[in-house]
């Protein structure tokens, strides 16, 4: 059975992790397959969401449609022009991250739209500058490239995690607006999206995830690993956000407890941003400013 109300201690040999969550100490059991009361009633609203339920799955549809239409436009555009586009996703494991480029690439050209999503540094690379990897994966004229996850391992994962040192980490603060300074004078467009999420909404995707044949390759040891470690990664998003929010790199933030908005949203924001030919705003839209918004002070 569930629990609630969390005991001192989690069962023995189980994966049960003790949790401070809202002032309360919480049991969490993902291997159970009954998901806890308390997140349930909480995950949706979870860091203040300002909505009480789901968009209509009819009208995200048909907008996601219409969205999709014009992004085939945007790379009719990019392959006329040789224009190049990036788009950064980071976030919180389960935030929506890949579900929002898969929303993005659904119908697009997969010779012109590509996905980077890499796996851990070989020896190899991790002797290289440390961007040496990322760059390698850049777009070539014509080519749209969405990272799953990107260079910003190292401001939160590697440093919450102990994969980096203080020094490294450090020095990726103060490289990175510089960086991205070169990507844009190379004529890039750089769009960075940060996916937010509340703590029992990240739990009740890991349930989920833990209980889905078709989706339990998506939690890893890692997400176990960082249950406990919400503070510290919340710490780094605060820093990362603070210190790479530039001119040439702007953070675009999106509450993300709805899927559906968000991945809406997030189209909405690059279709809105790129000047492209046949551009139809009608279709497009207004983006919701209680889902999405600048830089570090739209969480506050």
């Amino acid at each position: 059975m569930a629990l609630d109300e969390a005991p001192a201690t989690a069962r023995p040999g189980s994966r049960a992790v003790e949790l401070e969550v809202d002032g309360k100490s919480r049991i969490f059991d993902i291997d159970d397959p009954d998901l806890p009361k308390w997140i349930d009633e909480e995950a949706f609203r979870s860091d203040d969401y300002p909505y009480k339920k789901k968009l209509d799955r009819e009208e995200y549809k048909e907008t996601l449609t219409k969205l999709q239409i014009e992004l085939v436009k945007v790379q009719f555009w990019m392959q006329a022009t040789g224009k190049r586009v990036m788009a950064v996703f980071e976030g919180r494991d389960a935030a929506g991250k890949g579900g929002a480029i898969h929303a993005t690439t659904a119908n697009m050209n997969p010779r012109s739209a590509r996905v980077v999503a890499l796996t851990k540094p070989t020896e190899t690379e991790r002797g290289q500058w440390y961007f040496q990897r990322y760059v390698a994966t850049f777009p070539t004229a014509g080519e749209f490239v969405l990272f799953d996850r990107s260079w910003y391992n190292r401001a939160g994962v590697e440093q919450v995690m102990g994969f980096c040192t203080p020094d490294q980490y450090e020095q990726f603060l103060r490289e990175t607006p510089r960086f991205e300074e070169m990507i844009a004078n190379e004529g890039i467009h750089l769009f960075k999206f940060w996916i937010n999420i509340g703590r029992e909404m990240q739990l009740k995707r890991f349930h989920d995830r833990r209980h889905d044949p078709l989706k339990i390759w998506k939690l890893s040891p890692m997400d176990i690993a960082a249950l406990n470690k919400w503070d510290d990664y919340t710490a780094k998003r605060d820093r990362l956000l603070k210190e790479t929010h530039t001119e040439h790199g702007a953070w675009t933030v999106i509450r993300g407890n709805d899927k559906r908005r968000s991945r809406i949203n997030v189209i909405r924001h690059m279709l809105t941003k790129l000047d492209y030919d046949g551009k139809d705003e009608a279709a497009i839209g207004e983006v919701d400013a209680k889902i999405l918004g600048s830089g570090p002070g739209f969480l506050r």
